[in-house]
């Protein structure tokens, strides 16, 4: 069972910004007052509860802060993305980019940017409650067309440019440089040739979603388009890999998304 942690965060943050509002204006007042009455059991002492609500509360709200707001990381889980990101990189995702949204409902409540074609974005998937990542191929309005594993954004062809064959275990890759907008980035493709075409027209609001790698990437093309409402954010950079495994992160690896 997967934890809802911005729920947890704003639940946490929450309660231990009450217990700290209610010792400030309420229990350490009552405890002084006792204390003058001369009660056997009066104390200035603060309850154990207090105490750690006192230490924690600006701790998790510099976190609900951060991570709401500002910035969250978020860690490459399958292959999809490949060559541009990797299972076991560690990236960081601008929350802001493409405005600011309430913790939890996600909704928005001020306007800053739209996404652009060829961003990579983290989002919620229509089909499943967990965060996806992929390269934005269409905007709202836009035809998209994917024919013999080449796109044509209304009716344009998007330049790919053969690099290398890719030899042993993925020798059946390989690799190009594509340019979407105004982004120039790898992708991955087999060799196989496939014939079909098959063609989408982006509703208002929505956009369409594609890994890098493209044979290997559960996408726009099989669950459909992604709404405005279900952005997460724009990523960024990677800070961080990790092998699987008891390997040691590794910053080596750090670098822009392109």
């Amino acid at each position: 069972m997967s934890v809802n942690f911005p729920l947890f965060l704003v639940l946490a943050t929450a309660l231990t910004g009450l217990i700290w509002l209610l010792e400030a204006v309420w229990l350490a007042g009552r405890r002084q007052v006792e204390k003058s009455a001369k009660m056997a059991v009066a104390s200035t002492d603060q309850p154990l509860i207090v105490e750690y609500a006192i230490s924690f509360f600006p701790v998790l709200l510099f976190v609900l802060v951060l991570r709401s707001f500002l910035f969250e990381p978020f860690q490459i889980p399958t292959g999809s993305m490949i060559p541009t990101l990797n299972i076991g990189d560690f990236i960081l995702v601008n929350k802001y980019a493409y405005g600011i949204r309430l913790p939890v409902v996600g909704t928005k409540v001020l306007d800053i940017d739209d996404p652009k074609r060829g961003e990579v974005m983290v989002f919620i998937p229509p089909h499943k409650d967990e965060y996806f990542i992929k390269r934005v191929v269409g905007l709202p309005g836009d035809r998209v067309r994917y024919q013999n594993k080449k796109l044509f954004i209304n009716d344009v062809l998007q330049e790919q440019v053969f690099l290398e064959q890719l030899t042993g275990e993925n020798g059946q890759e390989v690799r190009f440089q594509e340019t979407l907008g105004e982004v120039d980035h790898f992708i991955y493709r087999n060799r196989y040739k496939d014939p079909r075409s098959q063609e989408w027209l982006v509703p208002d609001g929505y956009y369409f979603m594609m890994g890098d790698n493209r044979d290997r990437s559960s996408d726009s093309r099989y669950w459909g388009f992604v709404t405005e409402k279900q952005i997460v954010g724009k990523a960024i950079a990677v800070w961080l890999h990790k092998e699987p495994g008891l390997e040691f992160p590794e910053f080596s690896h750090n670098r822009w998304i392109q």
